[in-house]
C-alpha cells in the first residue's frame, strides 16, 4: 500500500475514533446534537489532520489558518476534533455540557483553546469569516479561513450577504464547506425550505463552487488541495454531500437525531456499530 493510501487510512479511524468520542460525550451530557455532529466527521478530520497550518500546543499563533464552525450546534464534533489534535484532554470531553465546563453547548472563544468564534446563533459564521480574512488582507498575511455552514443554516439571508461581499471585494483564502447533509431540526429541507439549486446560487454571488462526497476521505483531501488552490484568487464553497447521523445506522437521516442525546440502550447500539470499525469510506 502506499503511503497515500496509508495516510487515508490512519484519517479513516481517526475520523471513526471522533465519532465515538462524540457519542460518549452527548451520552454523559444527556442532551446535545448528535446528527449534524456525525455527519461533519470526516470534514474536521481531513482539515484538522492533514491541511489547516496549525500549532495545537500554540492556538493563538498568527500564521494559523482559522476554522469557524458556524453551525455551532454541531460543537461535540469540533471539541472532539481539537481533543484529538492535541488542544485538550481528551479525558476532557466527558465534562461536555456540565457546570463550569470549558464545553459548552455550543463553542465559545473566550472559553475553549482553539475556537475562534463563539457560535450558535446560525448565519453568521461566513460573515465573521469575511471578516478575518479582510483583516489578513490588511495585516498582509496569507493564512486561511474556513468555514463549515450547514444547509439548513443557508435559509438566513446574512450568509448571502456575506457571500456577495466576497465575491464584491475579491476575498482571497476564504473556503466555506456546506454541510448538506439535507436535514434539519424539524424535517428535511425540501419540506420546510429548500435551498437548491445551491450550485448556481454561489455561481451567480461570484463563488468558485465544487463539490464532494463529505464521508469518503479520496474525494476530501484533493477536493480541499483544489479549494485552496482556487482561493488564491477568490472566495471558494465546496458543497459536501453528507448523511445526518452517519456512521449509527438507526440515526441515519433522521432529524429525530439532530438534537438529542441517545438513551442506554441506544448508546450501547452505537457503540458497538462504530466499535466494528465504521462506515467511512
Amino acid at each position: 500500500m502506499d503511503k497515500n493510501k496509508l495516510r487515508v487510512e490512519e484519517l479513516k479511524k481517526t475520523a471513526n475514533r471522533i465519532r465515538v468520542e462524540i457519542v460518549k460525550s452527548i451520552y454523559g451530557a444527556g442532551s446535545g446534537h448528535l446528527g449534524g455532529s456525525l455527519s461533519a466527521t470526516e470534514i474536521l478530520t481531513a482539515l484538522y489532520f492533514e491541511k489547516m497550518r496549525i500549532k495545537p500546543e500554540e492556538p493563538s499563533w498568527e500564521g494559523r489558518d482559522r476554522f469557524i464552525l458556524s453551525k455551532g450546534h454541531a460543537g461535540p464534533a469540533l471539541y472532539t476534533t481539537l481533543a484529538m489534535r492535541g488542544y485538550l484532554p481528551v479525558q476532557e470531553l466527558g465534562t461536555l455540557r456540565k457546570m463550569g465546563s470549558r464545553l459548552s453547548g455550543h463553542p465559545a472563544c473566550f472559553k475553549t483553546p482553539g475556537i475562534e468564534m463563539t457560535s450558535g446563533s446560525l448565519g453568521q459564521g461566513l460573515s465573521v469569516g469575511l471578516g478575518m480574512r479582510l483583516a489578513g488582507r490588511v495585516k498582509k498575511e496569507d493564512y486561511r479561513v474556513f468555514v463549515l455552514l450547514g444547509d439548513g443554516e443557508l435559509q438566513e439571508g446574512q450568509n448571502w450577504e456575506a457571500a456577495m461581499a466576497a465575491s464584491q471585494f475579491k476575498i482571497n483564502n476564504l473556503i466555506a464547506i456546506v454541510d448538506y447533509n439535507r436535514v434539519q431540526l424539524d424535517g428535511t429541507i425540501d419540506e420546510i425550505m429548500e435551498v437548491e439549486p445551491l450550485t448556481d446560487k454561489w455561481t451567480a454571488f461570484g463563488w468558485s463552487v465544487l463539490q464532494m462526497d463529505g464521508h469518503d476521505l479520496n474525494e476530501i483531501l484533493p477536493t480541499l488541495d483544489q479549494a485552496i488552490s482556487l482561493s488564491k484568487s477568490g472566495p471558494v464553497v465546496i458543497i459536501a454531500r453528507t448523511n445526518k447521523g452517519k456512521g449509527v445506522s438507526f440515526m441515519e437521516n433522521k432529524a429525530e437525531w439532530h438534537g438529542k442525546a441517545p438513551t442506554e440502550e441506544e448508546f450501547r447500539q452505537a457503540l458497538a456499530e462504530l466499535e466494528q470499525g465504521g462506515v467511512s469510506k
